[in-house]
């Protein structure tokens, strides 16, 4: 989630429970920041630990083949039926696991001071850790 400013990455505990958003800079892309963030690193030192990823992060699962989840690649125009109908399948299966993050995440922009941001750069972080802290519990009474 990006304002301009700043680019949350929210982690989803299987229990639904969110974590703390990490606040990076809005045009850092995705990949770059998982190798700022060391999340790589996280991936080689916990091999048991699996994630389900968009497609900003499909060299991450590339990397990390057996734990990484990302959506599949999309059949080029003059592709076979066959392999068109094999990735539709995939690409529904995939986004039908991935629908209840996607959810908590917009749960997050549905709060106004979010929503166009406009405080001092220096409180986003303690704004957006006070919200997710409300979206975290909220999740986590359902």
């Amino acid at each position: 989630m990006s304002n301009g400013w700043y680019n949350s990455r929210v982690r989803h505990h299987p229990a639904g429970h969110l974590s703390e958003p990490d606040p990076c800079p809005g045009r850092m892309h995705d990949q770059s920041a998982v190798r700022t963030e060391g999340i790589a690193d996280l991936f080689e030192q916990f091999p048991d630990v699996k994630a389900k990823v968009d497609s900003g992060y499909r060299g991450l699962a590339k990397q990390f083949p057996d734990q990484v989840s990302a959506p599949p690649l999309k059949p080029k125009k003059n592709a076979p039926a066959q392999e068109r109908a094999a990735y539709e399948k995939e690409r529904h299966r995939q986004s039908s696991e991935r629908i209840c993050v996607e959810h908590a995440n917009a749960e997050h922009k549905q709060w106004h001071p979010l929503q166009r941001y406009l405080g001092r750069r220096e409180y986003y972080d303690q704004t957006h850790l006070a919200i997710a802290g409300l979206v975290s519990d909220r999740s986590a009474e359902r």
